[in-house]
């Protein structure tokens, strides 16, 4: 579905990008994607944890049940 992008590709996206945002506004722009893949991933890595906790919660909970 997806495949990885090509240097061409690339060089396009950031001619389009300075086109429309200007050399000015760059260094803003790069900060607010930056901030946001950051939170992005904190937020991922929460979801992992929480994930892995409600695993191992039900791991221990069917082993009880099969001691019992």
């Amino acid at each position: 579905m997806f495949r990885s992008f090509g240097i061409w590709e690339i060089a396009l996206i950031l001619v389009i990008i300075l086109i429309v945002f200007g050399v000015g506004k760059l260094p803003q722009v790069g900060n607010a994607i930056g901030k946001g893949l950051r939170s992005f991933k904190k937020a991922q890595a929460g979801e992992e944890e929480e994930v892995t906790a409600d695993i191992s919660r039900a791991d221990n909970a069917a082993k009880k049940e099969a001691k019992s």
